[in-house]
Parts: structure tokens; sequence; C-alpha cells
């Protein structure tokens, strides 16, 4: 059976449609069937149509994203309460540890990213995976560190990426590689971002579920939660109705 291949995170300013053009023409060229577009917090549903819109256009299925940035974990609940039912996918990009303890435990968080973070204070380590792993959390990495950075710098993230990675899968957290772009220039094949991710340690299968399996079902997951037939988990509705 054919993959289907997804970058789960392209960062443009959705206000720039001649740009948000060419990124979803260019994914579709390369071979992606699912982007996921980070959206502000404050964003309309209107503005998130007038992007499917321009990804249809390109073929490519749109995933309506938000990064959050809370400073403390109660700022994250609220945020999490507020925002969703009105986003597919929903990443915390952990600046401290109290947050990211916070975002790995709880189950509304899709997404753990600390690809923002200084290395030195990065909070990736066996308790924040046990905890990731008892709730729906996968690890995300962006690959546009790795491409943006050089010498010392990217041999230190590279040691640190596979210090997280081994981490994560002796806990069997999911992990997820994206692109994190904004420009096209960065843009990458799915193949070509499942061999970096052999960089930092992911065999060839765990590579290419990485850029397909992986995300895949974050966003199958989410939009059967999202349908109206969602009840809770294990309970739809089948049928509406006086003889019901």
């Amino acid at each position: 059976m054919k993959r289907t291949f997804v970058d789960l995170h392209i960062c443009v300013d959705f206000r720039d449609r001649r740009q948000v053009s060419r990124m979803m023409g260019k994914a579709s060229k390369l071979g992606y069937r699912l982007v996921g577009f980070a959206f502000p917090p404050n964003s309309s549903n209107e503005d998130i149509e007038n992007v499917r819109s321009i990804c249809a256009e390109a073929k490519v299925d749109l995933v309506s994203r938000v990064d959050l940035k809370p400073r403390k974990p109660k700022e994250l609940i609220y945020d999490l309460r507020r925002l969703r039912r009105r986003f597919e996918v929903i990443c915390v990009c952990c600046e401290s540890k109290d947050v990211a303890r916070q975002a790995a435990k709880d189950r509304r968080v899709d997404l753990l990213n600390f690809s923002a973070v200084d290395l030195r204070r990065r909070f990736f380590d066996r308790a924040e995976a046990e905890l990731a792993s008892n709730s729906l959390a996968s690890l995300e990495v962006d690959v546009k560190s790795l491409l943006t950075s050089e010498g010392v710098a990217r041999i230190r993230l590279l040691s640190a990426l596979r210090r997280e990675t081994a981490t994560a899968r002796e806990f069997h957290v999911p992990i997820v590689v994206s692109s994190g772009v904004s420009e096209e220039g960065l843009m990458r094949r799915p193949r070509e971002l499942a061999a970096l991710a052999s960089l930092f340690g992911l065999d060839e299968v765990a590579s290419v579920e990485a850029v397909s399996a992986n995300p895949l079902k974050i966003v199958r997951r989410n939009r059967e939660k999202l349908g109206p037939r969602f009840v809770a988990p294990g309970i739809r509705v089948i049928r509406e109705g006086k003889d019901c």
C-alpha cells in the first residue's frame, strides 16, 4: 500500500497568500499529501478556510495546527480548554520544565516540541517520556535546526536529538519528524527528512514512519474526535431519530 507522507509543521504567515501558495505547491510536488500549517491562536475560521482553499488547489490536505508557548502550566491549561476543539493538532513548545511536565501528561496535547529551546534547557528526559507514554503526546523533531546550524552547534544538537529520541523509543513515545520551515529553499522530500532522522538514531523503518504513519495517526484520531458523531473514546453516534 502506498504511503501517505505528512509534513506536520509549515510556518508561514497565513496572510501572505502568494507565499502560502508557493509552499503548498512545492509540498505537493515533493510528495506530501497532508501538510500541517501553524496558525496563530487567535486565527478565525475564515483564516483557516482561506488557507484550506489554497491547499486544495495545490492538491494537499490542510491540517490546522497551533503552536502554544505558555509560560506557566496554568496558562497551558487555559489555552487547551479554549483551543482544543478549534484546531486539529495542538503542539506545545516546551520552554520550561513545569510546562513540559504538564504538557506531557495532558491528553489534549498532540506534540511536544523542544526545537526552539536552548540546548542547555531541553527537558525531554526519562520523567518527561514516562508521562508522555501514558498520554497521547508524541515527540516532534523539526529538522530546520539541523539544516540551518553548522559546525559545533550542529554536533551538539545531534547529540541532544540522539539522546531524546532514544529515550522516546525506550518509553514507546511516538516520534514525528517535521520540517518546521518557513522558506521554500529549506523544504525537503519525505525520504530526505527520513534520511536526516537516521542521523539522530532512528532506523530506516522508524525514520519513514516518523514522516508518515505517526503524524497520520494523530490527524486521523483528532479528526474523528472533532467529528459530529464522536461522543467519547469508543462511543459513536450511529443513527439519530425517534425510532433509535
